[in-house]
């Protein structure tokens, strides 16, 4: 294994930019991934990263170790735990950090599933949180306007928890144009509609539509939709975080669902891994 001592190493000054700037990252097709728990997602669903960096710490750990092994041809380097902590971005680092292709961007398909539509979203741990939650509703799509935070970015990466790998996510999608071609019905949110999401019908194929932390969904967006919801709060909060409120829709669709006879197939349904 080949040990970096020097911050003005080419190779650790290379991590280093990719840790810190979405730039580099954007420019390289580049993401990182910080953790156990993510990297040995990607090593599963995926394949093998292109880089891997452990500290001296993080050799005495059994699960880094054991994920260390599963690395075939890819050779790790050694970093004092001073430089290791330098590149990761969380406060605890487990001790492994990995470079991986971030996927090329592919066009929207013109036949899907049921989709999740995100506009202007700007939090990465609101997108991060929701990604997961798509995945775990058993929803393959997801889509995000060009105003959106970066997908691949780390913090939207760790926050997500592997959920990267098991959906298609489609970047810098023109959603107005998409619903409205959109071959199912297209739902949108608002905590200002009069209609519950407990009372529309979710089960089908659907598009549920998502806005910004603040400003919600444009006029052009929500006019693509042909219902739009509300979650009701009997509390005194005027909202909920989007993040939240995802969680709530896609888990009355998966309740709909399973009440439903002949559907029990479609939340049972595993999506299928990202693939480069």
């Amino acid at each position: 294994m080949k040990q970096i001592s020097s911050a003005g190493n080419p190779r650790f000054k290379s991590l280093y930019r990719l840790t810190q700037s979405s730039q580099e990252r954007k420019k390289s097709g580049r993401s990182v991934l910080d953790g156990v728990h993510l990297v040995a997602a990607y090593r599963e669903h995926v394949g093998l990263p292109e880089q891997v960096a452990v500290s001296r710490s993080g050799l005495t750990n059994p699960e880094v170790q054991a994920l260390l092994g599963r690395m075939g041809q890819v050779e790790p380097v050694l970093l004092g735990d001073a430089l290791f902590k330098r590149l990761s971005s969380v406060i605890t680092p487990t001790g492994i950090i990995a470079v991986v292709q971030a996927p090329c961007p592919q066009p929207v398909p013109e036949e899907m599933d049921s989709c999740v539509m995100l506009e202007g979203l700007q939090d990465p741990g609101n997108l991060g949180s929701i990604l997961r939650s798509v995945a775990a509703a058993g929803i393959q799509h997801v889509l995000l306007s060009s105003d959106s935070v970066h997908a691949w970015s780390p913090r939207v990466v760790r926050a997500g928890m592997g959920a990267h790998f098991m959906l298609h996510i489609y970047e810098g999608v023109d959603l107005p144009a998409l619903a409205r071609r959109f071959r199912g019905r297209v739902i949108a949110t608002s905590h200002r509609a009069p209609r519950s999401v407990f009372e529309t019908d979710l089960t089908g194929k659907i598009a549920m539509l998502f806005g910004n932390e603040g400003a919600g969904i444009s006029h052009e967006l929500q006019a693509a939709a042909h219902a739009t919801v509300a979650i009701p709060m009997p509390g005194k909060t005027e909202s909920l975080n989007v993040a939240t409120a995802a969680a709530v829709c896609l888990f009355e669709r998966v309740r709909q669902l399973s009440a439903t006879s002949g559907q029990q197939s479609a939340i049972s349904h595993k999506p299928k891994p990202f693939r480069r």
